[in-house]
């Protein structure tokens, strides 16, 4: 198959202003105008900027997070819808600092799905909020016509208890600051667009699907309120979650490219298709913007644990009036890194 026929981008030469397009779930440029100019207004300004809500409720504060799953396909080389929609809602309040306690979930069901298909993902959901020790304790379902959805979406709601002494926040960064990923980057968008088009990278490339609260909660004990921000890279990949940590925290951010764990798998893969493995999706790994008084401490706690033990110092915060992230390349140049415009990777999650 020839990559020309592949859907690997969404063409953005005239700006979209009165349909919704693609491109306004890729987690880039497209979405940040959608959220900013069209929903956040109509919530009275509400913030959207970090991945799960803090909330003071007399004297208890919880963590709320939502989010809903279109992958396709379903069935993926590491993964599934379920297990997907168990781990990303885990992970959002793992983003916060939030030990999570709970999960809701909503099934939209098109007629015609088969059943053995249904119970198979709600297995894999079941053994994935087992292994996460998060369980699920309600929910809603709804059928819609045949045609009316992509055979099944998923909606997770879920509910967490702040980590005392920590508060971990996109607003966080600081100049000064190092930037820690703890894992190599690009593994779920690769595997999920060789799935989708039949590429063949099955065999070396797999998503990295899993939930990374316990490895916060180790980063959190070894640093505390240093640990300034925290992102799990899902769509719009490093790139998207750190322009949006440089926005937040006014401040720029500048990696170094030869540090960037990304698979030779990867590499190749984006190579063939013309895609930056900074914009790939993931959803096994994180940022984290740390105080460098505490960089070593948390380095080491998060080698400790299997979900970060490729963990790496790739960059740091700076001063930067324009808020950008740049990277500085193996000849010794620099480039920005730029968000998505259109969608590079139609239905990731």
């Amino acid at each position: 198959m020839s990559t020309s026929a592949l859907t690997t981008s969404c063409p953005t030469s005239q700006p979209e202003t009165e349909h919704v397009r693609l491109g306004h779930g890729s987690g880039g440029q497209l979405m940040a105008e959608l959220l900013r100019e069209v929903i956040a207004p109509a919530l009275g300004g509400a913030e959207l900027v970090e991945d799960a809500a803090a909330l003071d409720l007399g004297p208890a504060r919880v963590v709320l997070t939502t989010d809903s799953f279109v992958v396709t396909p379903r069935f993926f080389p590491g993964g599934d819808i379920g297990a997907l929609a168990v781990h990303g809602t885990i992970n959002d309040l793992a983003m916060r600092g939030a030990r999570p306690v709970a999960l809701c979930l909503a099934y939209v069901l098109e007629e015609g799905l088969p059943i053995e298909e249904l119970r198979r993902i709600t297995t894999s959901v079941a053994d994935a909020s087992r292994a996460a020790g998060v369980p699920v304790v309600t929910g809603d379902t709804k059928v819609v016509e045949r045609g009316g959805a992509d055979g099944i979406y998923l909606t997770t709601t879920g509910l967490g208890v702040p980590t005392a002494d920590a508060d971990p926040s996109a607003r966080g960064a600081r100049p000064g600051d190092l930037v820690l990923l703890s894992g190599p980057i690009g593994l779920h968008g690769t595997a999920i667009l060789s799935a989708r088009e039949g590429l063949g990278f099955e065999a070396e490339i797999a998503s990295d699907t899993r939930p990374l609260h316990r490895l916060v909660a180790a980063m959190l004990a070894a640093g505390g309120r240093g640990v300034h921000a925290l992102r799990d890279p899902t769509r719009g990949g490093l790139a998207s979650a750190l322009t949006e940590i440089a926005a937040a925290s006014a401040v720029g951010v500048e990696l170094v490219e030869a540090d960037l764990p990304v698979p030779p798998p990867v590499a190749a893969a984006c190579d063939l298709l013309g895609l930056d493995p900074l914009q790939v999706a993931n959803e096994g790994c994180l940022v984290a913007v740390v105080d460098p008084a505490v960089a070593p401490a948390v380095l080491d706690a998060m080698r400790a644990r299997p979900e970060g033990a490729s963990a790496v110092v790739v960059g740091r915060v700076v001063d930067d009036p324009a808020h950008r992230v740049r990277a500085r390349t193996l000849v010794g140049s620099h480039r920005v890194v730029d968000v998505l415009v259109g969608e590079q990777l139609p239905r990731i999650c």
